[in-house]
């Protein structure tokens, strides 16, 4: 056994298959090692559907489908939280859905979807604050708001993790560890990702001090990596008047070992809270730390992103170049899980 920390490695399943059809997904996933994928976009024969919008049956036949090739599923990746904090007409195209039929629908139908693909873990998000204000500014109601979420997850058995991206209150380090610190819920983590920060214009050592600044909270990691077209031109975000990140400027995504969050520093400091953090998730029924490949190498938005068979295998190979040179363990399949799979 290693005595090195060890990770689980998984991915967004969707960005691997030319068509989004849960055959490519499996097969792309199943052919470079990987044994969990979080499950975002699929078509499961009726066309592409978000996760929220499975039938039963299309559950059904998943789960026949993760049997099939040795699948399990990481994280729900859900939308939950990507919608407005507030009715207002900013110029976006946002939904907004009252809080409380929020909850009683969408929320509700997370948790469920989470125990019908027997994972522990919900993805989502700090809701869109109006356009143009300050976020600080909201933190009062999305702390509420996001209280009542975890504990629904945890009266589930669920852990929700908050996702740190731009547009969003929580779009910032120092705006997740906050929401973190006043929403005090064991049932609510924190989703580091360094290229989300990255993309709203902070360098790599910007970009460490909100790791830093998240990570006792931090339940998981989802990798991509971003490279700055305009390095030394772009004011910094903390000098800017609340940055809006536009679609345009979601398409300078990149492999974990090419791109300017700086993984090496990130997760040579990472490795070291991996032991205490595996301990704290197995408590929560978790099987261990996962690293989330969420590349969008061929290209990202709000709401997904596309990598293509080829575009991930480059990217879970630009992950374990980091992994392997931090002294981060993991596990692809080898020939004794294919064996084991022939009931040898």
């Amino acid at each position: 056994m290693s005595s090195q920390p060890t990770v689980i490695l998984s991915g967004f399943a969707d960005e691997a298959a030319n068509h989004k059809t849960a055959v490519e997904q499996f097969s792309a996933f199943a052919a470079l090692g990987l044994q969990y994928y979080s499950l975002r976009f699929v078509d499961v024969g009726n066309g592409i559907k978000n996760v929220m919008q499975l039938t039963k049956s299309e559950i059904t036949k998943l789960r026949h489908m993760e049997d099939e090739y040795g699948m399990n599923v990481a994280s729900i990746g859900s939308p939950i939280g990507k919608v407005k904090l507030r009715k207002t007409d900013d110029g976006t195209s946002n939904r907004y859905v009252p809080f409380k039929k929020y909850l009683k629908t969408e929320v509700k139908k997370a948790c469920e979807l989470a125990h019908a693909f027997e994972t522990k873990l919900i993805r989502g998000f700090s809701f869109y604050h109006p356009k143009g204000t300050d976020p600080w500014e909201h933190l009062p109601q999305a702390v509420d708001q996001l209280g009542e979420i975890a504990e629904m997850c945890h009266r589930s058995d669920l852990t929700f993790g908050l996702e740190i991206e731009a547009n969003l209150i929580g779009q910032t380090g120092q705006l997740m560890a906050e929401l973190h610190r006043r929403v005090n819920h064991p049932a609510l983590v924190t989703i580091f990702d360094g290229a989300n920060i990255v993309c709203q214009g902070f360098n790599s050592a910007e970009t460490y001090e909100q790791y830093e600044a998240m990570k006792p909270s931090i339940g998981w990691l989802h990798i991509k990596d971003y490279l700055e077209p305009n390095k030394g031109k772009k004011k910094k975000v903390e000098r800017a008047k609340h940055i809006h990140v536009d679609e345009e400027m979601l398409k300078n995504f990149v492999p974990a070992d090419v791109g300017d969050v700086g993984h090496v520093q990130i997760l040579q400091d990472f490795a070291l809270e991996i032991p205490k953090l595996e301990r704290r998730l197995r408590r929560r029924g978790i099987p261990g730390v996962i690293l989330d490949l969420e590349p969008h190498v061929k290209g990202g938005g709000q709401f997904g992103g596309f990598s293509g068979p080829d575009g991930m295998g480059i990217a879970l190979k630009g992950l374990t170049r980091v992994l392997d040179y931090v002294g981060i363990d993991y596990h692809l399949r080898d020939f004794d899980d294919v064996r084991a799979d022939r009931g040898f």
